[in-house]
């Protein structure tokens, strides 16, 4: 079964319309929430390295680090409330992403975007003048809050914005603010360390106020998606918005497909329960395992705590912060890789060949530091050869994730979801993401401890594991309208059993030509 897996592209609906200036500059303003969530996962492990910032709030790891009391290099972080710390702000932004279900489905995505700014800026102000523990932790959640909000608007906001040939290349540009974030958190992490009196992780942390205040003033000045503003009654609006978006006035195909979508969307009281159906089986099925996957890759291991996981393996303090802003710019390079190929190579591709990428660069990383450190975590003095062997890799590993999971573990689930589940199916796809980055954030220091350097072992099984799922069970979704997408499932090998009481697209109206009939 050569192809399993696999659905021919094309054949669909072929709406009229082009590449906008409108639209690009539109989906590069929307796609800027993704700097909040990157800008945390990079400050949050620099930070949490600084002396000064440990010594004031978690004073025992300060102690174990500085006074070596433990030889063990693989537990010197291993703390509770410094896990609490980064992992805190992941549980806040699941509780939110649920509530900013509702918002972006009754209220439009572009206000979800505008409380996540807002809540963000709010977190990163107590966090920057914290003087005890729990301020820390009241910013986090704020923070979390905030990233709940936006990544539960943002990948929508841009699959519903962009023509569906370049839909692909337009919503990684949220996967790539990401990244940007991530790597601008870095070098500011690499040059506040070095500030004397010890106070450069309060501008780390406030910082945070920046990408707060561009998603804000940019959710000020976006326009709505037609497919929301016809949601919400707005018709003649969208008719208008559509056309000005697609760049041509031959939009009625497009704008009646919408509206049908629409019209189908209404029927459906309870969106949450609606999930359940056997119909939507497969949506449901992406919604949980595509992001469940993506933290189990590891990339949080590396992201979260990459100047941790380079001060334990041997790097000085200064060392450990460059190496990681070395992972950042790699991570920025692949996105942009990405980019350029997920709508020529398509989805399946890019998870499969970063999927082999990944693996064997978890085995490279796992044998080298087993080799060095073994069961005691005592590597004595490391080479110089060594360090750059380990970096190596872990770029390697980076942008193995930064041009499949990473990108595409967003892009995916926010084109496939019909609009009658979609603020719904989205906000599970959030909430998981947000779980399982919680869980890894909480007990990766700890396993890190326990585990040794099997723990890159444990993410490469998972590896092994995800790469077989989209093998089988992930069909290609390149170059489908978002609001035809029901016929990718009903060609596929496996979830066509599940889909053929769909009949035809979005469960109960047939689009295309402009007619919509019921069923």
């Amino acid at each position: 079964m050569p192809a399993v897996g696999i659905v021919p592209v094309g054949g669909g609906t072929e709406y009229p319309g082009k590449l906008t200036l409108f639209v690009l500059i539109t989906c590069m303003v929307a796609g800027m929430g993704g700097l909040i969530f990157g800008y945390d996962i990079g400050i949050s492990g620099g930070v949490t390295t600084m002396p000064s910032f440990l010594k004031k709030f978690f004073p025992s790891v300060y102690d174990k680090q500085q006074k070596n009391k433990s030889k063990n290099q693989y537990c010197q972080y291993d703390s509770e409330t410094l896990t609490l710390f980064t992992s805190s702000l992941y549980l806040a932004a699941l509780l939110a992403s649920l509530v900013a279900s509702t918002v972006t489905r009754k209220l439009g995505r572009k206000l979800s975007m505008l409380f996540g700014g807002l809540l963000f800026f709010a977190g990163a102000l107590i966090n920057g003048f914290a003087k005890a523990v729990w301020m820390l932790i009241v910013g986090r959640i704020l923070l979390g809050f905030g990233v709940g909000f936006a990544n539960q608007s943002v990948p929508l906001y841009l699959s519903e914005m962009a023509p569906y040939k370049y839909r692909g290349s337009l919503n990684i540009g949220f996967q790539l603010s990401i990244t940007i974030g991530i790597l601008v958190a870095n070098v500011l992490n690499y040059f506040f360390e070095k500030i004397k009196g010890g106070w450069g992780w309060r501008l780390s942390l406030g910082g945070a106020m920046v990408p707060a205040l561009i998603i804000t003033v940019g959710s000020l000045v976006l326009p709505d998606t037609p497919n929301s503003m016809i949601e919400r009654g707005q018709t003649t609006e969208a008719k208008e918005k559509l056309r000005k978006i697609r760049g041509v006035d031959d939009i009625d195909q497009e704008f009646d497909d919408l509206v049908a979508a629409s019209e189908s969307s209404k029927l459906v009281e309870h969106p949450w329960t609606n999930l359940l159906q056997r119909k939507y089986r497969p949506h449901l099925t992406m919604a949980i395992l595509i992001p469940f996957f993506q933290q189990l890759t590891g990339i949080n291991v590396i992201m979260f705590y990459a100047p941790v996981l380079f001060n334990t393996i041997g790097f000085k303090t200064d060392a450990a912060l460059m190496s990681a802003v070395i992972t950042g710019v790699v991570n920025v390079a692949a996105t942009l890789v990405s980019i350029y190929g997920v709508d020529k190579w398509g989805r399946r591709f890019l998870f499969l060949e970063g999927g082999t990428q990944m693996l064997i660069c978890q085995a490279v990383v796992a044998a080298c530091i087993g080799a060095k450190f073994g069961t005691d975590g005592d590597p004595g003095n490391l080479p110089k050869w060594y360090a750059i062997v380990v970096v190596l890799f872990i770029c390697i590993y980076v942008a193995g994730f930064a041009w499949s999971w990473g990108p595409l573990g967003w892009l995916v689930p926010s084109e496939i979801f019909p609009l009658e589940i979609r603020s719904a199916a989205q906000s599970i796809n959030v909430s998981v993401n947000m779980l399982f980055t919680f869980a890894v954030a909480q007990i990766f220091l700890t396993m890190l401890c326990h585990l040794k350097f099997g723990l890159f072992l444990f993410f490469a099984f998972f590896v092994v594991i995800m790469s077989i799922f989209v093998y089988f069970f992930l069909p290609e979704t390149k170059n489908i309208p978002i609001e035809e997408m029901a016929q990718v499932w009903k060609s596929h090998w496996y979830w066509s059993r599940f889909v053929q009481d769909l009949g035809v697209p979005n469960g109960g109206f047939e689009m295309g030509r402009g007619t919509i009939k019921t069923v």
